[in-house]
């Protein structure tokens, strides 16, 4: 049929129906990782609930607590003096088994068909997102339930982030890859609101719902994505992206600053996945340690567990910060923590925009990231002096401490996934993804710990926590910029010597 057809009528019926796909495959992506997050946003907003202020509240007849008690309408275990560090328990056994469980993710994500890997995982997230809201319908006071839930939840989440990085890199060619990841990437803020504004319409009440209505949202998603994701594009007889020219082009001059993978501007987005699935071609997959020593990975992880440690801390603990300190209702904390996320977004598709007009994801991350320790000063210091300061403040601390944090997991994942000392294998992004998600999720797990052990001395001690963790990973880049800094002046040169010619 193809033949019968003009070459200039097959292009535009084959690009019209390339172009379809592939912007499903990006919606339901996105629509898969915003439930992920959706459903871990809840906690941070039913965290004021579990324990509360009750000397304004009226005491029910048949309460056999003391009528000196301010904490009678709190929810037991977490109605005691050391109530925060209960909390920070709970975050922490999600977030220490989701740092574990990233490392094997990857390795199995390579290896699985990701349609029914990334359904399961989807399934199993809403089975035990739900189990943590029924606690409350059933009356359970043991703090071993909740955080077991939270334990099983960490490690089926695993299944998401390598997931669809790996299936977004099957399918998309050449294209700025930060713009497009930054844009796509805006579901981690998108989930974290939605997150907190359906937990809200429940956290004063039935706060059971504001996991369950989450866990069944996530769960049908799954059932979504077993019948409708698409791995690979010859599945659906469409066009292959071209990978492998840009990165024999990179090869054939390895001594060109331009050539590393974390500065370069022009790279597809899936470059760091293969497209072809003969099995003639299939490479093997890359080792752990292989991937670990990809030039750039070991720098750039350990800058995305300081990156994101003050992430997680603001997604965990923002609304309770706001709830004790402005004094606003749990709702209100909780709706006002989503501007956060608001500047989240403004900050992942900034820092990939400027990071592609710059050729500099270290140098963007670097900026970023030292502009966002005043900021968290000034926020603790004069955040709280009015509505209106507090909402400019949040929408820029968000971009701020968002957008490194974004960058790295998305367009610099793929950078290094498509390294040239990889020579076009396939089998590598989501290993390199899993590594530096890993890495960064031992930040994640950090950050609310130790906010939970630091917040009883002082709500300013955990922002100089949060401070130390920018600064030091400005320092863990600065290796790199010093590169991107020396491939700009190697550039410039050439261009200045070429107008002088």
């Amino acid at each position: 049929m193809r033949s019968t057809l003009a070459p200039g009528i097959w292009f535009l019926r084959t690009f019209s129906r390339d172009s379809w796909y592939r912007g499903f495959i990006l919606l339901l992506t996105f629509l898969v990782y915003t439930c992920y997050h959706m459903s871990r946003k809840p906690i941070s907003v039913v965290k004021s609930r579990l324990h509360q202020n009750c000397s304004g509240m009226i005491q029910p007849p048949n309460d056999t607590h003391s009528p000196n008690d301010t904490t009678w309408c709190s929810w037991s275990p977490f109605d005691q003096d050391n109530y925060k560090e209960l909390l920070g328990a709970v975050d922490n056994a999600f977030l220490v088994a989701y740092a574990i469980g990233m490392f094997i993710s990857g390795i199995f994500g390579e290896r699985l068909p990701l349609r029914y890997y990334l359904s399961a995982g989807m399934l199993l997230s809403g089975l035990f997102t739900s189990l943590f809201g029924l606690g409350y319908f059933w009356d359970i006071h043991v703090l071993w339930y909740f955080v077991l839930i939270q334990i099983f939840n960490g490690l089926v989440q695993t299944t998401g982030w390598p997931s669809v990085v790996t299936c977004v890199g099957n399918w998309f060619g050449k294209g700025r890859r930060g713009f497009i990841m930054g844009i796509w990437n805006s579901h981690t803020s998108v989930g974290n609101i939605l997150g907190s504004l359906i937990a809200g319409i429940w956290v004063s009440g039935h706060w059971g719902l504001s996991f369950v209505v989450p866990g069944i949202i996530t769960a049908a998603m799954g059932v979504v994505t077993f019948l409708f994701l698409i791995e690979y594009p010859e599945d659906v007889d469409c066009t292959t992206p071209q990978h492998h020219d840009g990165i024999e082009e990179k090869q054939s001059n390895p001594e060109d600053p331009g050539n590393d993978p974390y500065c370069h501007r022009d790279s597809s987005l899936e470059a760091a996945a293969g497209c072809s699935k003969e099995p003639s071609a299939q490479p093997v997959a890359i080792s752990f340690w292989g991937a670990l020593m990809i030039p750039g990975v070991i720098e750039f992880s350990l800058c995305l567990l300081f990156a994101k440690l003050v992430s997680y801390t603001f997604l965990y603990w923002l609304p309770l910060y706001i709830f004790n300190v402005a004094h606003f209702s749990a709702k209100e904390a909780g709706d006002l923590s989503t501007l956060f996320d608001v500047g989240g977004i403004t900050g992942g598709i900034l820092a990939g925009l400027i990071s592609d007009y710059t050729n500099g994801r270290a140098t963007t991350c670097f900026v970023m990231l030292i502009l966002a320790a005043p900021m968290l000063f000034l926020y603790n210091r004069f955040g709280q002096n009015g509505i209106a300061t507090s909402i400019v403040m949040l929408i820029v601390c968000g971009a701020l401490v968002n957008g490194p944090y974004a960058l790295i997991t998305t367009a610099v994942s793929a950078d290094l996934g498509t390294h040239k000392s990889l020579k076009g294998n396939a089998k590598a992004l989501s290993t390199v993804t899993a590594i530096i998600d890993g890495t960064g999720s031992i930040g994640a797990a950090l950050g609310p710990l130790l906010a939970g052990l630091i917040s009883p001395t002082g709500w300013s001690n955990v922002f100089y926590m949060l401070i130390s963790a920018d600064v030091l990973a400005c320092l863990l880049l600065c290796r790199l910029v010093y590169k991107e800094i020396l491939a700009w002046k190697s550039s410039l040169s050439q261009d200045t010597g070429y107008k002088e010619f």
